[in-house]
């Protein structure tokens, strides 16, 4: 989807300020490990708390093996690759997403925004603004980034916030320790649960 700091509009985070890294286009043939390290240039702050969402949440993980980060604070996303749904660990494996790349076109777009958990006018324009303006050799390369992660160790001081609803990454598959009645997007529609649980996490880390 290549979402961007515009997912976290609504998000408050109380005695915090918030900096946002920017994607970067992938070089060529470039591991998840390089480019992580890649983003590592754009945190200027010693001992950061990260915050990912989804393919952004994988991305901290990765960032934390080459900085030291204070805390780790995780959204509708996962910890590990065993948490990956069973048909995307397939899809890897069989190269499926190179076979019959996933392009976003109008005719899909109503079913990728219900396995997102798109609610209103408002988030279905933001999501739509995505897709026309993410590079798509990010998309390909994200994609191919996720269906074959391999991480199995979870950093120290990481916390999940999951939704209970999430058709991208199903909450029987992760073990949470914030579950809120909320889809993948929640952190737009659910914005205040998962402010709520974001600053519960900061006050016990601060």
């Amino acid at each position: 989807m290549g979402a961007d700091e515009r997912a976290f509009s609504k998000i408050e985070c109380e005695g915090s300020e918030m900096h946002y890294i920017k994607w970067l286009v992938p070089l060529k043939n470039e591991s998840i490990g390089d480019y992580s390290k890649r983003l590592t240039h754009q945190i200027h702050h010693p001992e950061p708390i990260l915050i990912g969402l989804s393919f952004g949440g994988i991305m901290c993980i990765e960032i934390s093996k080459h900085i030291k980060t204070k805390a780790i604070i995780l959204i509708s996303t996962i910890k590990q690759d065993k948490e990956l749904p069973a048909w995307m660990k397939l899809s890897g494996k069989v190269r499926l997403h190179k076979i019959l790349p996933l392009h976003s076109f109008r005719l899909i777009e109503p079913f990728e925004n219900y396995k997102l958990g798109i609610e209103t006018a408002e988030e279905r324009k933001m999501v739509h603004e995505f897709r026309m303006t993410v590079s798509q050799r990010f998309v390909n390369w994200a994609i191919d980034a996720v269906l074959n992660w391999k991480s199995e160790e979870i950093p120290p001081n990481t916390y999940h916030i999951h939704g209970s609803k999430d058709r991208i990454f199903p909450v029987r598959n992760v073990k949470a320790d914030h579950v809120i009645n909320g889809g993948h997007m929640m952190v737009m529609n659910r914005s205040k649960e998962v402010s709520e649980s974001i600053n519960a996490i900061l006050r016990k880390i601060s």
